[in-house]
């Protein structure tokens, strides 16, 4: 077991996203999983029907808990909810300066239920980028973080640079809710452009992939890897497990993260 990773986010009681998917994806990386739960939310594969946040002291105790005491090589940000929330995991990072931070601005579901606010993201964009060794939204969440309507190459290049402007290390756009057979997830450095391109898979099991690739590009940071490598790993991780996922649910079921057990 090699990596340790500390995750804040939310809890999705059908255990496809979130917290569950995150702690599942590390595990089968070769990780160790920690985690700081932000909300608990009631949903299942065909959408989210109430959140119940968790008080921003107690959040801010889990990840120093954890943090005090085991330590982390990466710190995992998924969905945080307030601006409260995401205040007092601002304090937590600005202790640990020196931990990767691996940011996943969970904004919206794959359901397409808008789960924060604009003013989140807009602290998020402010106050959480400047930290974060890299961010790895989709497209309606980079749109929303950047202030710009994305339609094409030109507009996805403009968000990916205005993130960078703003402090992150690197952006991963995620192509997932575009259109067509192809997907092009891009990795935006301040010197580089890497586009990685795999097949579309056809399926309505999609729920959780965005923390999935998330957590798994942190666990290969956590573990030595560079930007590229762990971005290969994750998408090549995510897209077996989508490929190999069980069928539950109704609506967007659940992946396959233990493809990699055997």
């Amino acid at each position: 077991m090699k990596g340790r990773i500390l995750i804040i986010a939310g809890s999705d009681p059908s255990g496809g996203a979130g917290i569950q998917a995150d702690i599942k994806t590390v595990t089968a990386l070769g990780g160790y999983a920690m985690t700081a739960i932000t909300a608990v939310t009631v949903q299942n594969t065909t959408g989210v029907t109430d959140v119940h946040p968790i008080p921003a002291s107690v959040i801010k105790a889990q990840a120093e808990a954890c943090l005090d005491d085991i330590g982390a090589d990466v710190i995992k940000l998924g969905m945080i909810g307030s601006v409260d929330v995401a205040r007092a995991i601002h304090e937590v990072l600005r202790q640990v300066p020196d931990i990767p931070v691996v940011l996943d601005p969970v904004l919206v579901a794959t359901s397409g239920d808008t789960l924060s606010g604009n003013d989140v993201a807009e602290y998020i964009t402010s106050h959480l980028l400047p930290l974060s060794a890299i961010v790895t939204p989709n497209l309606p969440e980079a749109a929303l973080l950047a202030g710009v309507e994305i339609v094409d190459d030109g507009t996805r290049n403009k968000a990916a640079r205005f993130l960078l402007n703003q402090g992150a290390g690197a952006v991963l756009l995620k192509d997932g809710h575009s259109n067509g057979a192809e997907i092009r997830d891009v990795l935006y450095t301040a010197d580089n452009v890497e586009v990685f391109a795999t097949s579309r898979i056809e399926t309505r099991h999609t729920h959780g992939t965005g923390c999935t690739l998330a957590s798994a590009l942190a666990t290969g940071l956590a573990q030595g890897q560079s930007f590229v490598a762990a971005t290969e790993q994750a998408i090549a991780y995510t897209q077996e497990a989508i490929r190999t996922a069980p069928g539950y649910g109704q609506g967007h079921g659940p992946l396959n993260h233990a493809h990699t057990v055997t």
